[in-house]
């Protein structure tokens, strides 16, 4: 059977190279090409979802094009990560038993056999079953920080990717409370659930999320995978999750060279 072979880390990359590249400021932070502009986004409170201010971020952050061959390849490299590779059998070596054949090699009218730990027998070996393995794969870091720019482009694109202010929570972990906000806004089960990402654990915010399984999940920004950014029907996440997860996930945009320091 044909397979594709995975596309190299430079043939990837060589569209981003020379447009997507944005330059150090003197204050640090990154700024977009001059042929493509900052991109403004609201920041809201919650829950009453009241525009607060506006906030920029670079092109390359969250106005990126869709890549559906790198974010595939990012959601595959999650996957073999978190497969256990523990199942285990025994072969015929392994099983524990007398090493004394069975039977005559000839004579009986019977089909040839070995001894009692054969995987032809019961509670014999098992023949080319599973034994523990590593099933992680690999994928350049600059391909996977890109994964994650692209999926929050593809959710800001789309008007999925809701930034909110920080220390996002509500007064009680009951779901019924959690369900009224849902509803209102539109995140629920109805319109395609909702991923709510916050900084660390907001105990009355996740406790009712986990009761109202129905309407979405809540996950903080440490917690959060690409494959959880694409699944879900938004994103709501506060501003520092936000930043976090840009300032983590920039490394083939972030190419400072380090320098030697002579004393």
């Amino acid at each position: 059977m044909a397979t594709e072979a995975p596309m190299p880390a430079s043939e990837v990359l060589r569209s981003y190279t020379n447009t997507n590249i944005a330059p150090s400021t003197t204050s640090g932070q990154l700024r977009s090409p001059p042929n493509h502009p900052d991109v403004l986004t609201t920041v809201y409170s919650f829950p009453a979802m009241e525009p607060l201010r506006f906030a920029y971020y670079p092109y390359n952050h969250i106005n990126l094009h869709l890549r559906r061959d790198i974010l595939q390849r990012a959601v595959v490299f999650e996957g073999d990560a978190t497969r256990q590779g523990t199942a285990s059998t025994k072969w015929r070596g392994d099983v524990h038993g007398s090493n004394r054949k069975i039977r005559p090699q000839k004579g009986t009218g019977r089909a040839r056999l070995g001894d009692k730990k054969s995987p032809m027998l019961r509670g014999g070996g098992v023949a080319f079953g599973p034994h523990p393995r590593d099933f992680s794969t690999k994928l350049p870091k600059k391909i996977y920080d890109l994964a994650w720019r692209i999926a929050l482009s593809y959710r800001y694109r789309r008007g999925q990717l809701i930034v909110v202010e920080d220390g996002v929570d509500i007064e009680m972990n009951e779901p019924r409370w959690i369900k009224q906000i849902m509803e209102r806004n539109h995140w629920g089960n109805a319109d395609g659930r909702s991923l709510i990402v916050t900084t660390d654990v907001r105990k009355n915010l996740f406790q009712a999320i986990a009761g109202s399984g129905e309407d979405g999940r809540a996950k903080t920004e440490d917690d959060v995978d690409v494959k959880d950014l694409l699944e879900l029907g938004r994103i709501i996440i506060e501003k520092s999750a936000l930043d976090g997860i840009l300032r983590d996930h920039s490394s083939d945009i972030n190419r400072t060279v380090p320098t030697a320091v002579y004393t």
